[in-house]
Formats: C-alpha cells, structure tokens, sequence
C-alpha cells in the first residue's frame, strides 16, 4: 500500500519530514517523496493523503489498561464540581445499572468534596443498601460507603496496611470510608478483582484498546499489570495495541519472589502485542493528598513518608536490576525521587556496568539538585503533560505552596539536563487521548476548560518536541525503538492520519481528530 501526497512528520532526525511511505506488509519499506514512493512500488495500491498530516502512533508511556477500560463502565466524576453534582451522577448511574451488585464510579477530586473530606455518609444518601467504590482522580485513594466497608470487612479494629492508612472518625474510631494508598491498592482493588468476571475484564480491555486506538494511540506501555490484567490480555491475544508491561511490586508482599516472578513473566511474554519488560514500585502517593513524600513539609505543616523507604526498596531494585528487568519508579514528591535515584545508584553499584534503561514516573516536583541525576543514571524522565493541566491544578499547588508550585512539571529541566523525557497520560488517571496531551505540553493551557489562562507558560514545548516525546522517546524507554516511534524503513507501520496540520498553531490541537489510526499495516480504526 502507497500513501502519498501527504506531510509526514517522521520523527526521525535523518528525514524529519516526507510526503509518502509504503506499507509492505507489517512494516514500512519506503518513507520519502510522493514520486519516490511511486517508483519504489508502482504496482501498490494507493491512497491519497490529500496532504493531510501523519505522524507515527503515539507510544503512551503510562497507563494503565484494564482499569482505563473500567473507567469507560463507571461513572464519571472529574467534571462534578460538589457533592451534589457528585451524588446526582451516582444515582442516574444506579438507575441505568439496576443489576450491578455495585455502584461503581471514578475521578473524584478533593475540590468537589466538603473540607477534601469523603465520608461513608455522604455515599450512604445515594445507596444506603448496594455497596460503592470510587476511586479518587489520582488512584491513590478510594471513597466507599457504609455496606463497601461491611463488604470487605473494615472495621475499627482493621490495622493499617504499611504504606496506607484508613481514615477513621477521631472520636470514635470507626472507619470513615476513605482508603488511602495502600488501603485502596491491597484491599479495595485486590477485593473488586475478585469479584470481577473473565467476561467483565475482557469487556473492560476491549473498550481501553478501542479507546487508545481511536485516539491515535498504537502502543502503551501498561504500568501496573497484575494477575488479572495478564489473563485478559493472554485471552485477547492479538491486542490490535502493542503493549509493554510493568510487574506491579506490592509493598507488603515478599518483594524478591515478586521480582523472580517478573523475570519469569519476561522470559514467557515477547510477542508483537505483549511483552512483560520490568516491574513497578509506588515509592510514595499524590501531592493532591498530601502522601507524596517531600523533602520540606506541606504547606498545612504535615507531611507523608515514603511507602518505601530506601532500605526496603534499594536490594529489590537491586534484584530486579540484576535479572534484566526495567525498573520504574512511582515517585512524585522531591524525597521520593531522592529515594527512587538512590535505589538506582545502589542497584548499579552492585550490579556493575551493564546496559540499563530504567525510569522514574511522573516526577511532579523535583529537587534542582537531583535533576542532573537522571542523566548521570541513565534514568528517563516519565512524565505526564495532563497532570500539569491548569483546571486540576488548584488544589495540587494549595497543598504544595506557590514557592514550589512555580517549579512543578518542569519537562525542560530534565531535557536541558541530558536525560531522556517519555510522555504518557497515566490513564485513566487523567484523559487517554493523545492529541490534548499534547495540547497541554504545548501550550500550558488546559484541555478540561480551555478558557483558563496558561499556567507556566515559559515551560511549554514545541508542539514538534512534544510529539516527539509521545512516540519517538516513549518507544525508546521501552525498549521498541528498533519497532515503534518513528516513520522510517523497517520499523512497523503504526501511524495516523490527522485531520489538520497542527505544527502551525498548538491550540489547533484540541480542533485536531484523529481520522485513521494504522497498526502494523491494517486499519483498526478509520
């Protein structure tokens, strides 16, 4: 197949742009002139690009597939500005599912709720009898009501988890119904998972594939698979995405036979559409709950310890580090990135020169210091332009103070500094679409409310070194950039079609929809 007439940007430094490729079989046999294409395939059939806009499919650096496809089934609560909106959403939710055992929803954020305050109470008013889960925007916690905490057992007498806590009413004692951290992780999530049918996960993974790829989005790299999510994506088989996946290393289990199970699962998946490539540790929370571990304290005055401390974690990223695995790291607060870097410097202190590609994820706010460390490291910078979105950002900069503020999600720095820089959108913590991703990267304008004036606007990017960051470099920080990334001979034709040229303006981004996504030649969508 020809594709001419078009303007490619290549995302390859050799040819940066082109007016035609040729798709020979799974991979791309030419990229260069419309009349070059002609002539390396004259028999091919053809399609006319009009002089539309491809790029290479977006690689999304973080996300988290079978939890963004259950985010598509629940009800949605970004946009619910207060507890009302909130309970409103619920309820229509319960009516239209009068079967579910559960009232399921997802995206709450701390500004929508009395004093950044869930109670169990308030969730009781929409269902007093069916038990509802929601999990908090971030992901770091969950609001349930009165028969959930029945459900899974909580009581006063239930012990925090390490690394978590159970919100408890000061004068009683009795749980509140707001599971931070690993509360939520090891006790909510593990619970839902086992009472999720094969049929439900499958449901659930077919809408985040067909969600990723409407979007442009041709590659992830799913940062937290478990049990539940390896079974599904076994069953589908061939995904239509091609994912790259992280072991999620629990804290309260044993972490080596953890880390010896990864290798395992490494070893097992290295098909075109599932590779197991490394694990995952959540050193520490979320600034917007103030459990991101800092270096100084809050500016309430609190602050939060790492959910690893060094000790904990520096011989099991040793560990994973010694069996070949990539290693990333959950780390948002300037303490925890300390910690993530130290585990990383020890790891190579004990394991010795060797190629390694490992990262630390979303790094939020970072200490000057510590950011010439990455490339010291090798470590890539993986980062999320949503999350810096101006209409979720108030809160965020409340609890972390205006000094800092000014300083978070500093993409530039790690670039200026030499180290690598991968974006993704930690769906379904944030929107998966890749276009206002990138509108965000480009602009510091927001894609929720796009009225709102930039935030930071001296940190913005080149839309073309944003999408460079969305594809070319992601697929570098997991190890597929000898296959994805970029519009050149022999790596696979994965790219879209877009249906403006967004390279003159970035805020025609959130005009710009994908018309045709490509994966490996065919066309699952457009």
């Amino acid at each position: 197949m020809r594709y001419v007439n078009g303007r490619l940007f290549t995302c390859d430094d050799g040819q940066p742009w082109a007016q035609a490729l040729v798709v020979e079989g799974d991979r791309i046999g030419y990229v260069g002139s419309t009349a070059g294409a002609r002539e390396y395939a004259p028999a091919a059939a053809e399609v006319d690009l009009g002089g539309a806009t491809v790029l290479p499919g977006f690689v999304d650096g973080h996300a988290h597939l079978l939890m963004t496809g259950e985010a598509q089934l629940r009800a949605h609560l970004t946009d619910a500005g207060d507890l009302g909106e909130i309970q409103r959403r619920l309820r229509a939710w319960a009516k239209e599912n009068p079967d579910a055992p559960r009232v399921l929803g997802r995206g709450w954020l701390y500004d929508a709720v009395p004093d950044g305050t869930p109670s169990r109470h308030m969730l009781d008013d929409v269902a007093p009898d069916r038990p509802v889960y929601l999990d908090a925007n971030d992901y770091h916690s969950a609001w349930v009501n009165t028969a959930a905490l029945a459900e899974l057992g909580i009581t006063s007498a239930t012990p925090d988890p390490v690394g978590g806590r159970i919100a408890r009413d000061p004068l009683t004692g009795e749980p509140t119904g707001h599971l931070i951290e690993t509360a939520a992780l090891e006790i909510v999530w593990p619970f839902l998972d086992s009472v999720r049918s094969d049929t439900d996960a499958d449901r659930a993974l077919a809408a985040a594939v067909d969600a990723f790829l409407t979007a442009g989005v041709t590659g992830a790299v799913d940062m937290a698979l478990d049990e539940a999510g390896l079974a599904a994506m076994v069953r589908a088989g061939d995904l239509g995405l091609r994912v790259a996946a992280h072991w999620l290393i629990q804290r309260g289990g044993d972490a080596l036979a953890q880390v010896r199970r990864a290798a395992e699962l490494a070893a097992e998946h290295r098909s075109p559409w599932l590779r197991v490539t490394g694990v995952k540790f959540i050193v520490d929370g979320v600034i917007d709950g103030c459990t991101a571990s800092m270096t100084a304290p809050y500016a309430d005055g609190s602050n939060a310890d790492p959910i690893w401390d060094l000790d904990a974690l520096a011989p099991a990223v040793a560990a994973a580090d010694a069996a070949g695995l990539q290693v990333a790291l959950h780390a948002i607060g300037d303490q925890a990135v300390r910690i993530a870097l130290d585990a990383l410097e020890y790891a190579a202190g004990v394991n010795g020169p060797k190629p390694r590609r490992h990262r630390i994820e979303h790094l939020e706010y970072v200490d000057e210091a510590d950011v010439p460390r990455l490339a010291e490291l090798g470590v890539t910078a993986s980062m999320q332009p949503v999350h810096a979105d101006p209409a979720i950002r108030p809160n965020w900069a409340a609890m972390l103070g205006d000094a800092r503020a000014e300083r978070g999600f500093a993409w530039p720095e790690m670039t200026r500094a030499g180290a690598r820089l991968a974006f993704g959108t930690d769906a379904p913590t944030a929107p998966h679409a890749a276009l206002p991703n990138m509108f965000i990267a480009g602009t510091r304008r927001s894609a929720l409310s796009p009225d709102l004036p930039a935030l930071q606007p001296h940190l913005a990017l080149p839309v073309a070194q944003a999408i460079i960051h969305g594809t070319a470099d992601s697929a570098w920080a997991c190890r597929a950039e000898a296959h994805q990334g970029r519009l050149r001979a022999g790596l696979l034709a994965d790219f879209v079609v877009l249906d403006r040229d967004p390279f003159a303006d970035p805020n025609t981004l959130l005009r710009t929809t994908v018309t045709s996504t490509v994966v490996g030649g065919r066309t699952p969508r457009g």
